[in-house]
């Protein structure tokens, strides 16, 4: 009968590998996304519209925080690539 070992090792590190690379991915894109919009002014008239209002309707506030959170989520997908890789690595040897 063959050792699970090696299998489950090499198994671990590719399913590790494509999460971290995946993960660290779309949080680059989306954080990225998230501040390009700060680079800009906008429309001057929206934001003088936007800045009667409070802070957590406006809708960039909303639409940077809701970025922001994927980017994180997608980054927690990462850290887990690396601990299967981790994990993978320790059964190989």
């Amino acid at each position: 009968m063959m050792d699970p070992g090696p299998i489950a090792g090499w198994t671990l590190e590719a399913c590790g590998t494509v999460a971290l690379v995946l993960g660290g991915w779309r949080s680059y894109a989306l954080a990225r996304e998230a501040i390009a919009p700060l680079a800009d002014d906008g429309d001057p008239t929206r934001t003088a519209l936007e800045a009667t209002r409070p802070l957590l309707s406006r809708s960039r506030v909303r639409t940077f925080a809701r970025r922001v959170g994927c980017s994180v989520g997608w980054l927690v997908v990462a850290m887990y690539g690396l601990y299967l890789l981790l994990h993978g690595q320790a059964l190989l040897g």
